[in-house]
């Protein structure tokens, strides 16, 4: 069980880490991801090799901060229904990234591929909405509390 005190922390820490991922993948869909086309034939192994070391660096902390605060608040309102969909949401995000996204930029690391970069570009906008309503659902937990 947890402490009905700590729900408002985790609350606010749920939001925080949803509205950062928001953000992020925001910018990934419409700057990032898109100039990747830019980079050149010349570089683009590196490039990639080192653009997925330092995202994992960015996102993966706050990714799992944002999953462990997502099951406690589940945990702590069970009957609720935005919780469940925060965490539906959420399954969403995570299954595109590991079954799409990862796959992808792992094909993208041996060589450019146009097809490949469109897929990634085009398949991105799921996690992006995803996360974009995860921050709806994160705000109406936060009003709710």
């Amino acid at each position: 069980m947890i402490a009905a005190s700590l729900v408002p922390l985790i609350l606010l820490l749920h939001a925080a880490a949803t509205w950062f991922m928001a953000g992020v993948i925001w910018f990934v869909q419409v700057v990032h991801y898109p100039l990747m086309a830019r980079v050149g034939p010349d570089g683009w192994c590196d490039y990639e090799r080192r653009h997925m070391r330092r995202t994992t660096w960015v996102v993966a902390p706050v990714m799992l901060i944002e999953a462990a605060t997502a099951v406690l608040i589940l945990l702590a309102s069970p009957r609720a229904a935005l919780p469940w969909a925060g965490v539906g949401l959420l399954i969403a995000v995570w299954v595109s990234t590991f079954a799409v996204q990862v796959p992808l930029h792992a094909r993208l690391e041996r060589g450019f591929d146009v097809a490949i970069h469109r897929r990634l570009v085009r398949s991105n906008w799921l996690r992006t909405l995803a996360w974009t309503a995860r921050g709806a659902v994160a705000a109406l937990m936060l009003m709710h509390a």
